[in-house]
């Protein structure tokens, strides 16, 4: 394959992955205002389309084999197929979670619980995530470690929202049948705050691999 062809080929890559970020911000952002609106509709919407993403990402890890097959990139090329390859399975696992974030905001009942801390874990998670695509569409090395440093924020809303919960579990009602529902509010709760969890470090990730893909740098990694 002639040189121009081959580095339209990695370009054409990288459009690829960046555009399946964005629709998996997208989806993602749409399970969280499902949990916050409780809008059924919209959050079937959000499992519906991770058949999307699935195909998506087939589509992007076929492409890359055959980049290593046939052309047998080296160097920076190299890490930057392999770094993609990477990329797109924390996509597609991001894909999942808004997928399960959806699925618990069908499951919710009226809680009893506030949930208004799941919505600032929510948006921290995804603008990591929007910011660790940025980094990779810009080549940015600066923003990956930065994105890296963010996540300490992310654990500590996470680990405060979850000891939330079980203080307020603690201090619920005594009736049986409302401490059965509580219950049930509380696994869901604590599995949201899991998952987005989760999303954030799939973000950070997605920024290791990018950092390697321009300098070389295992740094994140380990």
């Amino acid at each position: 394959m002639p040189r121009e062809r081959y580095q339209d080929s990695l370009d054409e890559l990288r459009a690829n992955v960046i555009g399946m970020g964005e629709q998996v911000i997208d989806q993602l952002d749409k399970s969280l205002q499902s949990a916050a609106t409780r809008d059924e509709s919209l959050a079937r919407a959000v499992i519906a389309g991770d058949d999307e993403i699935n195909e998506r990402y087939l589509r992007l890890e076929n492409r890359c084999v055959d980049l290593f097959a046939l052309q047998q990139p080296v160097a920076s090329d190299l890490r930057f197929v392999t770094a993609s390859f990477k990329i797109i399975t924390d996509l597609e696992r991001i894909g999942d979670l808004a997928t399960n974030l959806s699925r618990y905001a069908l499951s919710g009942s009226s809680t009893v619980i506030s949930e208004s801390r799941i919505q600032t874990i929510g948006e921290t998670a995804s603008g990591q995530v929007r910011r660790a695509i940025e980094a990779y569409a810009d080549a940015d090395p600066e923003a990956c470690r930065t994105i890296a440093d963010r996540d300490g924020e992310l654990d500590t809303l996470c680990q405060n929202a979850s000891e939330a919960v079980v203080r307020e579990l603690i201090a619920g009602e005594s009736d049986r049948w409302e401490i059965e529902q509580l219950l049930d509010d509380v696994s869901r709760l604590l599995l949201t705050i899991r998952d987005l969890e989760r999303v954030g470090d799939h973000a950070v990730n997605i920024a290791a691999r990018t950092l390697y893909m321009d300098e070389s740098d295992p740094e994140l990694i380990y």
